[in-house]
This record gives C-alpha cells, structure tokens and sequence, in this order.
C-alpha cells in the first residue's frame, strides 16, 4: 500500500505498535485578531492617515473635495483618476424584474435587506463578464438610489418614481424618495454626506468587496456582499444611535449635565472616537463646514454642532490620556435626519455612498488580480484516532 493510500484509509500504523505520528511544529508566525495592522494589499484609491487626522482620495484632499466636488465627479474620481468637476451622474431606472422583487418583500423588511436584495437581482438581469469596466460601476451606482427611494416609497403604501435624468445623484435620490425636488441647501448637506462616505481604505466592507471580485465574480455579487457587511451594527448602524443620543440630550442647556451623568455611569458617547483616527476625524470636519454654512439650518443640525463643543470639552477632561474626538458618524445623523430620512434608512444611505468606493476598489483589484486567500493558524486537537 503507497503512502498516500495510507493516509486516506485512515491508518497511521498505532494500530501495529508503531509511534504515534509527531506533533506538528508549532507556528510562530505572527497572528493579529481582526487582522488589526497587517498589510492586505496595496491601494492608489484613498490614504486614511489616522494619527494626523487626513484623508486623501487619490491625493486629494478630503475638506477640498466636499468644497469643490461633488459625489458625481468624485465618483468618476475614484474610477478613473481623473477630476472632472462638472462630471454628473444620474440615477437609472430599476428594471421591472427588480422592481416586482422589491414590491414582493414585507414592507417590514429591513432597508439594507431589500438594498441587498436589488443589487443581488440587477446584478442577474445585467451582463457583468469579468472583468468589472467603469461603465459597471457607474451603471451600479446609479442604479442603487432609485431601488432604495423605490422600497422606501412601497412600504409606506406609494408607487416609484421615475429618474429625472436632468437631476444628478444625490439631488434625484431626494427626488425619488419625497416626489419633489429638494432645496439646494439640502441636496448640498446630503450630497457632502455622501462624498465623505464614498471611499475609506480596507474597511470591513470593501475587504470583502475585494475578497469576492479576487474569485472572479461580478460586480454585483461584490457590492452585494459589501452591503451585507455594512448591515452589521459594528461597521454600518452608528449614525442612528447618535440620533438616539442627541434626542435624550434635548437641548444646549441640557447638555453638560446629560454628559457628566451619561459618563458618570460609564456609557459610552456615540460618535466620539474612531479605531483609526486619533485626531478629529477629517470627514466629520467637512461635514461641520457644510452644516455651519446653511442658510437654514435643521434644528438637528443646530443641535448637534453646539453640543459637540461641550462634549469634546467634558471628554478631553475626563479622559485627557486618550485622543476621544469627534467621528464622521457624530454628524452623519443630523445630516440624514436634517435632510428628512428615517434613521432606519441611515446605513442604507451610507451604503449608497460607499458604492463608488467599493466599485473602485473592484476595479482596482481586477487590475492586478490575486484570490485573496489568507492562511489560518490551527488550534485544535493533534492527529488522532477515532474511537472505538
């Protein structure tokens, strides 16, 4: 009998009174949980510099883009690496088998879930061969806000709206949504919004973005997969709890005794502090700046950019040792609010912004393409017979 043949009948010679085979080596390369500081590739699209509080998209600055940009052309930016400023987007209908999907799910369906569920099936009605083009992700990006505005509209009991191809995303995502056009205030605070949530380096979603385009598979089946790990409340759901928050704080003069009593009992502030920026988190600033600049302002908005100074003021004093600054989801929720979503459609919302992120990430990776297929230490019990 070979060797191999041994092997695959399960003997190892104990039987016959030979040695039990040898413990393997042990493996003394080094294992990071969450893979917290290990390099997973290489990327041109964003540089997220935690220590000095910077995000760059392809070099460009963060605050300069919201200023200057808006989500189409930094869109078309991370496609493609050119800046087009007056570049636009318009969102694209949703083909009817999509739409007779979204019109079958409960109308207590999760918007995530039915976001999901619409990119999985116009991803079956589209041809998307390998590998991913630009025209994939441009086409997937503006599909996305009118299936979401289309769920939102069922379950309330409303029929869809159509694109208006005049509108640019953002502004006909608001359109499709409430069936009017929103002011330009608005669609300037939500179309900031969705700039600084567009791209942020190996996230959890976009890893695993890149992990599925690495096989081989579609574009679709990439943001699909992407959605489903920005559901999860540790990556995706924090701008509804700061909603939560800034609604028991009430009001200014309420603020500094909420606070202090809320880390009294050791709770933990919502939106404040972030696993990679330890300075003010860049995205959080250019939200500040749009917020501050309207004309009028939602009292969401109003209240939030006041209690924030009270509570990096309570923060720096309770805990001057650790570096608790303000995140982007502290003024994502007022944002979402003050535009007139429903917190329950906040993470779908981010979702539609990461779409260009994710889409760029699937380019970049096809480009120079190697499965993603990391090593695993293992732990359990060494070789051994079946009992009996």
């Amino acid at each position: 009998m070979t060797e191999i043949a041994r092997s695959a009948s399960g003997s190892n010679g104990a039987a016959d009174g030979a040695a039990a085979p040898a413990a393997p080596a042990a493996d003394e390369r080094s294992y990071s949980p969450g893979l917290e500081g290990v390099i997973a590739g290489e990327t041109a699209l964003s540089q997220v510099d935690g220590a000095r509080g910077r995000l760059l998209y392809r070099g460009y600055r963060i605050g300069d883009l919201v200023e200057r940009g808006t989500y189409a052309s930094v869109a078309n930016l991370l496609w493609t690496g050119d800046w087009e400023p007056g570049h636009r987007l318009p969102t694209a209908e949703v083909p009817p088998a999509v739409l007779d999907i979204l019109r079958a799910l409960p109308r207590d369906a999760k918007p995530m879930d039915a976001l999901r569920t619409a990119v999985s099936a116009w991803g079956a009605t589209q041809p998307l061969p390998w590998p991913p083009t630009v025209e994939h992700a441009r086409a997937l990006t503006a599909f996305s806000p009118s299936a979401l505005a289309a769920f939102a509209r069922l379950r309330s009991g409303q029929e869809p709206i159509d694109p208006d191809p005049s509108l640019d995303l953002v502004e006909g995502f608001l359109f499709q949504l409430n069936g009017q056009r929103p002011d330009p205030g608005t669609t300037r605070a939500l179309d900031a919004y969705f700039v600084v949530g567009a791209e942020h380096g190996f996230n959890a979603s976009t890893f695993t973005a890149r992990v599925i385009t690495s096989t081989r598979s579609d574009i679709a089946s990439a943001v699909a997969g992407a959605i489903g790990t920005m559901k999860g409340p540790l990556h995706g759901g924090a701008p509804s709890e700061v909603v939560d928050q800034l609604a028991k704080v009430g009001s200014v003069d309420r603020a500094e005794a909420w606070i202090r009593a809320a880390l009294d009992r050791g709770e933990r502030l919502m939106g404040f502090g972030h696993r990679v920026y330890r300075a003010y988190d860049p995205r959080a600033a250019a939200l500040r700046t749009v917020a501050e600049s309207m004309e009028r302002k939602p009292d969401w908005l109003e209240l939030a950019i006041q209690v924030e100074d009270v509570a990096l003021r309570l923060l720096a004093e309770r805990h001057p040792e650790r570096a608790l600054k303000t995140n982007v989801e502290y003024y994502a929720a007022p944002v979402l609010q003050g535009v007139g979503l429903t917190p329950d459609l906040f993470p779908a919302t981010f979702s539609l912004a990461r779409h260009a992120g994710w889409t760029a990430h699937a380019l970049e990776q096809a480009g120079a393409n190697r499965l993603i297929r990391p090593d695993v230490r293992y732990i359990g019990p060494s070789e051994r017979d079946l009992p009996g």
